[in-house]
């Protein structure tokens, strides 16, 4: 039976959202649909809205959730009705070669699932029964979704709120993971983190939970920059206020960094990532970018200093492994989750929330379902 739901839409490219009554239809195969508790307001949201990600409208946003299921497809396994449930944008099929590889970020289903369901079709319609597309899958930030078992990962913490199982699911999962999974940060390195937002404030607790022995935060706001210091930052430089980053920023770090993560998605910041390096060093290009947008840097220092610039999608996760384990670490007290909400919102208040993240008002901000 069709579900009706109130979601947050995006029906053109100029960047701006409305929030509409749909039809959302019962799981098929392998699908289940689910209660939406939390969403964040995610800055692949925003890009997406705004066409820098360009895909075709009309778009269902979210991706960053968490839920209970309500209803299950023929053939589900290992879920049930009222299960709590955190959203992967990844689909893992868990048979191609990259997901038996241990690499399932890589899965060659999600290449299907840019604004689609696995199989090529969408459960989303609008009230004139034209269909939605849904955003890397999953089409959260709306009352309820229908999605592919692929892209869910049962939470078995009842004591974890789902709010912090939403943040789990993106910007934590993407920041932290990219130190840990990606780079493999080793205890006692130097660490720069371009951009204290969402992904860079995870980037840099990452940093912080790996050991690092000195962790410099770049940004060009310092409000950010202040809550990069609670996240574990040792040092901040303002780079609205520095002519030459690069050279400030070897300075500051006797010499070059060992580790470098561009957490902003600009091909100029992703040289300064890589510009900033000591001999040896890896820096991580985690920031999605225009499809446009390029980047330099010297060749010659690829071989001649050894240095490498590597990419990290969705922090090199493995959902189903590392989602539990960053709960642990949240646990434990390792990890921030709560402190990194700084604004929550109602389902109807999305498009504040929006213009909040395109004025760099939110580190994130929550959609809270009610």
């Amino acid at each position: 039976m069709r579900q009706k739901s109130r979601a947050v839409i995006a029906r053109d490219h100029t960047g701006t959202v409305t929030v509409e009554d749909i039809w959302v239809d019962p799981p098929r195969q392998g699908e289940v649909m689910v209660k939406m508790e939390a969403c964040g307001v995610c800055h692949s949201d925003l890009s997406t809205a705004k066409g820098v990600i360009p895909l075709p409208p009309p778009v269902v946003l979210g991706h960053e959730g968490a839920g209970r299921i309500v209803a299950l497809g023929e053939g589900v396994k290992g879920l049930a009705v009222g299960d709590r449930v955190i959203t992967s944008f990844v689909s893992m099929c868990g048979h191609c070669r990259y997901c038996t590889t241990g690499r399932p970020q890589l899965c060659d289903q999600n290449s299907r699932t840019a604004f689609t369901l696995p199989d090529g079709s969408v459960r989303t319609f609008d009230m004139a029964n034209q269909a939605l597309n849904v955003l890397c899958g999953c089409g959260v930030m709306s009352e309820y979704a229908t999605l592919h078992m692929d892209n869910v990962v049962k939470v078995d913490q009842p004591d974890i709120s789902m709010e912090c199982c939403a943040l789990i699911s993106c910007g934590v999962m993407t920041g932290v993971g990219a130190v840990i999974n990606s780079a493999k940060l080793t205890a006692g390195s130097i660490a720069v983190v371009f951009g204290a937002g969402g992904v860079g404030l995870n980037a840099i607790q990452g940093c912080a939970i790996a050991g690092a022995a000195m962790i410099v935060a770049v940004d060009r706001s310092d409000s950010k920059l202040e809550l990069a210091r609670l996240f574990g930052a040792t040092h901040t430089l303002n780079a609205s206020q520095d002519e030459n980053i690069v050279k400030t920023l070897k300075k500051l770090t006797g010499g070059g960094a060992d580790y470098a993560f561009e957490c902003v998605g600009l091909g100029t910041v992703v040289a300064q990532a890589y510009g900033v390096l000591r001999k040896g060093g890896t820096a991580v290009s985690v920031g999605v970018a225009s499809t446009q947008d390029t980047t330099t840097l010297k060749t010659v220092t690829l071989s001649l200093e050894e240095k490498t610039l590597k990419g990290s999608y969705y922090g090199s996760a493995r959902p189903r492994e590392d989602f539990p384990r960053l709960m642990s670490l949240y646990r434990s007290g390792k990890l921030k989750l709560d402190e990194l909400i700084t604004h929550r919102y109602s389902l109807e208040e999305a498009p504040q929330a929006f213009e909040d993240l395109a004025q760099g008002r939110n580190a994130r901000g929550m959609i809270v379902f009610s």
